[in-house]
């Protein structure tokens, strides 16, 4: 019957880590908002970034809608404020949840989380947005006059557009490439690994006492 104690005791030390590491995320959810803090930093940076120059090229095109081409300003005005708009509100939906911790999951919170998938899929459709608005403007344009004639205000607005769309896509198409190769090569498995290894010092002090006692039960 002691041997059977042992058996079971033993078996427990050696389920005990394990146990620990799947209930990380349910014990320690505060934690898992800030691993990857430069992918984090990185990635509200470039957040800030589009908020401030969507929401003020958009400012400055609605403050010229006036004459012949203030329809086209005005759409243009409106896209970029929503733009600007739609990134905002994905980083105040973040805090919000963060600080509300009615989130449990770590799927989720990876979703959520400053420089998750949906920072990359927002920045995308930023960036996708940005050309379709300065390909439509290029397209609207009227043809110039004469070969030195300069261009309009239509054509160097989809110019501008084009450009930061089509950098915003490749930048944000570049790094979600490099963070998934980073992944699959082993360099993200190791850091969850070294977080995971200081989230259970507590769990290995415990699978020591019960390693203890399960010395002292073989003695008697």
């Amino acid at each position: 019957m002691a041997e059977m104690q042992v058996i079971s005791t033993r078996s427990q030390v050696r389920t005990g880590p394990v146990r620990t590491r799947r209930n990380i995320p349910e014990e320690q959810v505060e934690l898992w908002w800030f691993r990857d803090p430069r992918k984090s930093l990185a990635c509200y940076c470039l957040s800030v970034a589009l908020v401030l120059a969507c929401g003020a090229g958009g400012v400055g095109v609605l403050s010229t809608t006036t004459g012949a081409s203030g329809a086209w300003r005005l759409v243009v005005g409106v896209a970029l404020c929503l733009l600007a708009l739609a990134v905002l509100l994905k980083q105040l939906l973040s805090s919000a949840v963060q600080d509300m911790g009615c989130v449990r999951s770590w799927g989720r919170i990876r979703a959520l989380k400053s420089g998750g998938p949906s920072d990359h899929a927002l920045v995308l459709l930023t960036g996708v947005a940005l050309l379709v608005c300065g390909s439509a403007l290029l397209g609207l344009a009227p043809p110039r006059p004469g070969p030195g004639s300069a261009p309009d205000d239509m054509s160097v607005t989809g110019a501008v557009l084009l450009v930061g769309g089509g950098t915003t896509v490749l930048g944000a198409a570049g790094y979600s490439a490099t963070v998934y190769l980073l992944d699959r090569t082993g360099s993200g498995r190791r850091l969850r690994e070294r977080v995971a290894a200081i989230f259970t010092i507590s769990g290995r002090m415990g699978e020591t006492g019960r390693e203890a006692t399960s010395s002292m039960v073989n003695l008697l």
